[in-house]
């Protein structure tokens, strides 16, 4: 309130001889409106321009992403040392459906936008599952982890730990992401440097024979394609890669176009009878390549729903007799083998791996061992058919019915303690004579990894000098056999150089790679 006694209000009431009373103010007036309304305009232009400035500098700094663990091993080829560098953008999208494909600062050359813009509806990328996402130990296969190692460590980031964005994939797959710990692992299970040099060798290889279209080989491409995509990851090498990664992704989106163009059957020729073998081939690994994306922030549209349609439709489609027949046919008289089943049985572990909740997995798997089971000879061995069916002199599926096992919980079932018997006793492998038989050596060099200890051992010596020999100096393996006919269940395929150099590189990636086992009898749940 104003005073009104004060000398400056005398001199105002002898100058006028009727005192004025003042103008009354508003309440606004009263509280500085203008100065106020002035400085609130001046506080949100600043606000607004300091948001901005965080945003642009702080958050998009933090959105930079190391695609390697930061820890584990030494930090690992890519670790916390190595910025992950942005290369020019290209957008590639699956034909049937356009949407991008990117990745959020992966090392590739794909469309890479901000994850705030509008892309549409996208397939929503699953959450890892699997067993081996914590613990210590290497373990022994893709759900309960691969062999007997000391674990990645128990922090994140720098020092021992796994690393920040692949502290969520399962274990088993983490570990071959690091130079270091892969080069170990290679030597503490007999490995030599030759066999990683052999490997790169091999990989470099097959990106130099992918097709425009991002397929590899013209007769079976989806198989193929499948089994070089496998081939990648087990060196882990993912779209997010400086050397594979282009060569990776348009794999990738080959396999995807295929899915969605038939509703999530994927094969070369659907009216072949063999195509079972293609279309688990293809889901096995686009199941793995799921796993990998999930914590990569990679989206790779459409690649869950093929997975889920792919995946569920081997469910649906199994034998009443607990296998998988040709043309996946359920009929009475429909030819069923160990050799379908097995990588039907391969393709639904890399499935499990996924968050996708596939209806009726855990009584398929039962019903599929059970099956498996069903075909081992008395020996120790497994049949083709049955435990005396196809294979006379040696049983070349031993390896498969093992593995079968291993990878879903019963390593340690008598079954597979015979069975590792009968190839210590039995396994021949020559790279220049009959016994070179790539497709039970592919199968056994990764259930014998998981028996370990002599049983190991005694196979190495076996297997892995006559699979460096049979490589050719462009880093492809020859055909094996020397000119004789191999001892094999189909000993033909070998006649295809992308076959062989998939299935070779594959098995020097056993040191560190292994499939989906878990070494010695862990039970899963439900199953």
């Amino acid at each position: 309130m104003q005073n009104y006694d004060s000398d400056e209000d005398e001199l105002f009431e002898e100058e006028h001889s009727t005192p004025i009373k003042p103008k009354k103010q508003t309440w606004w007036a009263k509280l500085g409106g203008g100065s106020l309304m002035i400085a609130a305009v001046i506080h949100a232009v600043l606000f607004i321009a300091g948001g901005l400035w965080v945003y642009q500098v702080i958050i998009e700094a933090e959105k930079k992403v190391d695609f390697m663990p930061a820890g584990g091993g030494g930090g690992g080829e890519r670790g916390s040392q190595t910025k992950v560098q942005q290369k020019k953008r290209q957008q590639i999208t699956p034909s049937t459906n356009v949407k991008r494909v990117f990745a959020e600062g992966a090392t590739s050359s794909y469309s890479i936008p901000d994850p705030g813009d509008s892309f549409g509806e996208m397939s929503a990328l699953s959450s890892l599952g699997g067993g081996s996402m914590g613990g210590g130990g290497l373990g022994a296969g893709f759900g309960q982890g691969f062999g007997k190692g000391d674990g990645l460590g128990s922090g994140i980031g720098k020092g021992g730990g796994a690393g920040k964005l692949f502290g969520l994939i399962p274990e088993t797959m983490r570990k071959r992401c690091s130079k270091d710990d892969r080069l170990q692992r290679l030597k503490e299970n007999g490995g030599t440097p030759a066999c990683e040099e052999a490997t790169l060798k091999g990989l470099r290889w097959l990106k130099s024979q992918q097709s425009a279209d991002g397929s590899w080989a013209g007769s079976h491409s989806v198989g193929f394609t499948g089994l070089v995509l496998l081939a990648y990851f087990g060196h882990c090498e993912t779209p997010a890669s400086e050397e594979f990664g282009d060569s990776c992704l348009k794999g990738m989106v080959y396999l995807i176009n295929r899915g969605m163009k038939n509703n999530g059957l994927m094969a070369t020729n659907l009216a072949e009878n063999s195509w079972p073998y293609e279309h688990a081939i293809a889901t096995y690994a686009l199941g793995e390549a799921l796993t990998f994306c999930k914590e990569m922030k990679l989206v790779v549209p459409n690649l869950k729903e093929v997975t889920e349609k792919a995946g569920q439709f081997i469910i649906d489609n199994q034998h009443k007799n607990g296998g998988w027949a040709y043309a996946y046919s359920t009929a009475d008289d429909a030819h069923v083998d160990t050799s379908v089943s097995g990588f039907q049985i391969q393709a639904l572990k890399a499935c499990s791996h996924t968050s996708i909740q596939f209806k009726g997995m855990q009584p398929t798997i039962s019903k599929a061992l059970n099956y498996v089971n069903g075909n081992q000879h008395e020996s120790g061995g497994y049949g083709y058919q049955s435990p005396n069916s196809h294979d006379k002199e040696y049983h070349t599926l031993t390896g498969t019915g093992m593995l079968a096992n291993q990878m879903w919980g019963k390593g340690g079932r008598s079954e597979v303690r015979k069975a590792a018997d009968y190839i210590v006793k039995n396994s021949k492998f020559t790279y220049d004579d009959r016994y070179a038989d790539l497709y039970a050596h592919y199968y056994e060099s990764q259930a014998m990894m998981q028996m370990g200890g002599e049983y190991w051992q005694k196979y190495n010596l076996i297997f892995r000098d006559q699979v460096l020999k049979g490589q050719d100096s462009d880093g492809s393996w020859r055909v094996p056999g020397g000119g004789k006919e191999i001892r094999a269940v189909a000993p033909l395929f070998v006649s295809n150089k992308i076959y062989r150099t998939a299935l070779c590189t594959l098995m020097l990636e056993v040191y560190y790679r292994f499939l989906s086992t878990d070494g010695g009898g862990k039970r899963q749940p439900g199953i």
